[in-house]
């Protein structure tokens, strides 16, 4: 990146980045990560203690409730927003045209829906996280650039980190304009930083009166950014003489003079949403627009995703029962070989995996929900872990959906129409699903995210011995930690409750897979023990390892959510038990099949042919095909300046 930064101020202390802004050693990148972390445990977290081989069922069972007075305001709001959506919504119109209406613009607000989360009184309609995810759920099947749109406005947007971090005066200056209908955004992504966070460009720059801050920029990859009339954007404030610096968070006004909206990206699918690359030159951004404080900017954006990211997995509970709508009619009434295609067994396998796993996802989702919206729980594992899973599993439903409708499947709606056959957008569907393994997370980064969590505790007694910056002194203290904390921790994975033949037997026949998720919870813990005595320090880099840890985590809390769920419901819906019993039956095989890969893999191999690859060592075996062209950097570069590009965006009118 050749970026400069416009007139630098010195005469406050904080002068100018290097022109490579971004540029830091792989030690800063985690140290800035790190810093931006929520330390503490001082809330209960099932998903903490699964990872430590603590079984702790009593934290989810009996199954939360929702408060009866908040279902009945929501059933009314989604009864009516439901009926908006079957009536007045063109879900394969927007899609054809890459673009929602105004007209819809102006329903959703008529609703109360750009409020959804937004407390009542500031003119929101004060949602619980279920019934807010119910929602997202509705608009996606009808349209999920809709959905995308609603979620990343309050779920990342400027109403959640207001919401946990706003003082009084910017929620009452804020708030009731969003609720009312104008539409946020978050900016964070640049681009040539994602994930890394300590290389970020974009400068806040103090004014010299201390009135406020020049922000100075490029923001890649911003949903909402062509439509928003308010911003989240973060930015990196110059160290200074009395000033801490940091990454910090702003409440931007999107028509503040110096902003520009350079493009609207295109996507291979979600063609209605309204994605930006936007440019900030000199832009003033008052002090009373700090969000949380200098420095804190990091630390707000993952503690909104804690509960921000249970938007994406709402979308993807919806495309499952989507799929096992669509799987379900078609497969009773298309016939080959005399018989309907879902009675051969190799379509009965697709449709039992789609039904187990979307009733998996949707109750691993409304799980979280109930716990995010009881205070007394720390739910940044869980949240994390239904995103990853969620993702991943829809992506195999929309593909096994595709498989089961054959060529019908890869055909898009408007051609089958135009034979006289039922519309069902399954190209779509799987164009759309195919982003939901990267927003808000890649799965690799939700890996590492999770398993840095997972393993706190053992860094929290044992991290100075493997520090190689720690002093003999602090690795004695550590080591003294360290023998303390595992003489009592170790014993606890030998022998545990999931050993006796009857434990659990309250929950009927659904108590062995409970007694199974006790046994492997321990043996995770042994497996992440082991391998941390093993490999130590090294043991960030063994990303593929620490993935299956993850996704062996994910599997065993979706186990436990979808038994205690279904004992709870067993009287009022008798057949969720059957569900839940197929859902650990399939489980409990990828379960094994992830504890074997733990140890029997290639990925010493993989990653010492991966640096041969990069060497080129075998770029002989690219020949023969005609390759993209080598005419423009794979990254653009950008500088700092006013814009030179036409702006393009999007100001919805007002209602009549």
């Amino acid at each position: 990146m050749t970026a400069t930064h416009h007139n630098p101020s010195t005469a406050d202390g904080a002068g100018p980045l290097p022109a490579e802004a971004g540029q830091v050693s792989e030690k800063e990148a985690r140290q800035v990560a790190e810093a931006a972390r929520e330390a503490a445990w001082d809330r209960p977290s099932f998903g903490k203690e699964l990872f430590l081989g603590r079984f702790r069922l009593d934290l989810i069972d009996p199954w939360p409730r929702s408060d009866p007075a908040d279902d009945a305001r929501a059933e009314a709001f989604l009864t009516e927003f439901e009926t908006y959506l079957r009536s007045e919504v063109d879900g394969a119109a927007i899609e054809r045209d890459a673009r929602i209406p105004d007209e819809v613009f102006h329903g959703l607000a008529r609703l109360g829906a750009f409020g959804m989360k937004i407390d009542r009184k500031y003119g929101g309609l004060g949602l619980s996280n279920l019934h807010y995810c119910r929602a997202l759920m509705l608009a996606g099947s009808v349209s999920p650039a809709i959905g995308a749109l609603l979620s990343a406005h309050q779920s990342i947007g400027v109403p959640q980190p207001l919401k946990m971090f706003g003082t009084d005066a910017q929620k009452q200056t804020f708030l009731p304009r969003l609720a009312a209908g104008e539409v946020s955004a978050f900016l964070l992504t640049e681009p040539d930083v994602g994930s890394d966070p300590a290389r970020l460009a974009t400068v806040a720059e103090p004014t010299a009166d201390g009135a406020g801050y020049r922000l100075n920029g490029v923001k890649l990859w911003a949903t909402n950014g062509t439509v928003a009339t308010l911003l989240v954007v973060m930015a990196r404030v110059p160290a200074g003489e009395g000033r801490r610096g940091g990454i910090t968070a702003f409440v931007v006004d999107g028509d503040s003079e110096g902003i520009t909206v350079e493009r609207r990206n295109a996507f291979v699918g979600l063609r209605g949403l309204e994605n930006s690359l936007t440019r900030f030159h000199d832009v003033f951004v008052p002090k009373e627009n700090v969000i949380g404080g200098e420095g804190k900017g990091l630390k707000i954006a993952l503690s909104t995703l804690n509960t921000g990211r249970l938007s994406l997995p709402a979308m993807c509970v919806g495309a499952g029962k989507w799929a096992l709508n669509v799987a379900r009619e078609w497969a009773a009434d298309r016939v080959q070989w005399g018989r309907p295609v879902g009675e051969h067994e190799a379509v009965a396998q697709k449709l039992a995996f789609i039904a187990a796993t979307t009733y998996g996802m949707e109750t691993m989702l409304d799980l979280c929900c109930l716990l995010a919206d009881d205070d007394r729980n720390d739910i940044r594992i869980e949240a994390a872990l239904v995103k990853l899973y969620a993702s991943e599993m829809a992506w195999k439903i929309g593909d096994e959906l595709v498989q089961i409708r054959g060529g019908r499947g890869y055909e898009t709606a408007d051609s089958l129409a135009a034979r006289g056959e039922r519309a069902a957008a399954v190209e779509q569907l799987v164009r759309d699903l195919r982003i939901n393994r990267i927003f808000e997370g890649s799965t690799e980064i939700m890996h590492l995210l999770i398993a840095r969590e997972a393993v706190d505790a053992h860094l929290s007694v044992a991290g100075d011995i493997i520090d190689p910056d720690a002093g003999l002194g602090r690795k004695a203290k550590a080591g003294a930690r360290a023998g303390a904390f595992y003489a009592k921790w170790l014993p606890t994975l030998a022998v545990g409750r999931g050993q006796s033949p009857n434990a659990y037997g309250e929950f009927g026949p659904l108590a062995g897979h409970l007694r199974q998720v006790e046994r492997y919870s321990r043996k995770l813990a042994r497996s992440t023990f082991y391998a941390m005595s093993r490999w130590q320090g090294k043991m960030e880099r063994k990303q593929a390892f620490l993935g299956r840890v993850v996704d062996i985590g994910a599997e065993l809390f979706a186990m436990s959510a979808v038994c205690v769920r279904a004992y709870a419901e067993k009287d009022t819906r008798p057949e969720n038990v059957e569900l839940a019993d197929l859902f650990c039956r399939q489980a409990r095989v990828r379960v094994e099949q992830l504890f074997t890969a733990l140890w029997q893999n290639t990925d010493s191999v993989d990653v010492a042919a991966a640096k041969r690859i990069l060497a080129g060592r075998y770029a002989g075996l690219e020949s023969g095909v005609i390759t993209p062209p080598a005419d423009a950097p794979w990254v653009a570069r950008w500088q700092a300046g006013p814009s030179t590009a036409e702006d393009v965006r999007r100001r919805i009118p007002p209602q009549r």
